[in-house]
């Protein structure tokens, strides 16, 4: 009788302790970067922490494909190295259309493979396939530790399970705000110049947005002559195009084109028998730019770029018959920006 108690309490125990683990499912980063792909992982990742597992975001098998033999082995090694229960991985390219499911069975050290898929009219596709998921995970035993829950309606093939989606997934604003300075240096004689900048930008992409820039108000640098002096004010506008090189980390390559209009006010101080004289001069511009940008966090980026700008025509500096300076062949800018998404 003692020894019969004894092992009940040892099972008990074992039991317990299993439960205790959290499995860990391991769901691999999606070769695209669609928004529509980006809530089908953000609704997996929130549905599995709710029934109790650890989830983690892997890398792809380095053959990219996932139906290989190559593919299969790396899975099986990497889930036996990283103690991983099951691997995870949303089939799409502008959408989710399936999730592919791995469970590693430890004992006979090989992966079971299931696919959940979707109905081209099926609504709400992200909380669907989320939800469909942990049904495969449930149905082979992987979820442990289930906290009471309404009972999912049955599995149908036209239809999504008749249970309470979780709330949509944040999505990144279309529209960018960003404000900063720039120096502006010409390289015939005139001094460098400090601008206030400010940027807008509309994302149509997660890579790729259109940008209008607008900047001055800064200093004024003087050019200094034995006839006099001027006071040289530069300000512009511009409207183009700016890509960023997706790379999977905070630091992302930044290349922009644009083109707009460069103002330029020379404020004249003449020394006698001379007179001087106020111009106000506008010159089409155009802008190349190439520069990192970081992203410490979700809703905020930091932007340093250099910039040249060609001016057609440039502008001249005379006093008397002489030229002593130009500006905008080329213009070098050095800018730094913070922005956020509105």
């Amino acid at each position: 009788m003692t020894r019969l108690v004894v092992g009940f309490f040892l099972a008990c125990a074992l039991f317990w302790a299993r439960r205790a683990e959290a499995a860990t499912v391991a769901i691999l980063r999606p070769a695209s970067d669609a928004a529509a792909i980006d809530e089908a992982l953000f609704r997996l990742q929130g549905e599995l922490l709710a029934v109790g597992l650890a989830v983690a975001l892997t890398e792809r098998p380095p053959t990219g494909e996932t139906a290989t033999p190559e593919t299969q082995a790396w899975l099986e090694q990497a889930a036996s190295e990283r103690h991983i229960d099951a691997f995870i991985d949303v089939v799409g390219v502008s959408a989710p259309e399936a999730v592919d499911v791995w469970i590693f069975e430890r004992e006979q050290r090989r992966l079971k493979a299931s696919r959940v898929t979707l109905d081209a009219n099926t609504p709400d596709r992200a909380a669907t396939l989320a939800i469909r998921t942990i049904e495969v995970l449930r149905s082979n035993f992987l979820v442990l530790d289930l906290a009471p829950r309404p009972a999912p309606a049955p599995v149908a093939t036209t239809a999504p399970p008749a249970r309470e989606a979780p709330p949509p997934a944040p999505r990144r604003s279309r529209f960018g705000l960003e404000a900063g300075a720039t120096t502006l240096t010409s390289f015939d004689g005139v001094a460098t110049a400090v601008l206030p900048v400010v940027r807008f930008g509309w994302s149509l992409d997660s890579w790729f947005a259109l940008e209008a820039t607008g900047a001055g108000f800064g200093t004024r640098p003087s050019v200094e002559t034995a006839a006099g002096s001027v006071e040289v004010a530069q300000y512009f506008a511009l409207f183009g195009a700016s890509a960023a090189v997706p790379t999977g980390t905070i630091v992302e390559p930044l290349f922009a084109l644009s083109i707009g209009a460069l103002g330029t006010t020379l404020d004249g101080r003449a020394l006698p028998p001379n007179v001087a004289h106020d111009v106000t001069q506008w010159t089409a511009v155009a802008d190349g730019s190439a520069g990192v940008r970081l992203r410490p966090s979700e809703g905020f980026f930091l932007t340093l770029a250099a910039h040249v700008q060609l001016t057609q025509p440039y502008v001249a500096i005379h006093f008397v018959d002489t030229v002593v300076a130009t500006t905008g062949r080329p213009n070098l800018l050095l800018t730094f920006t913070l922005g956020a998404w509105l």
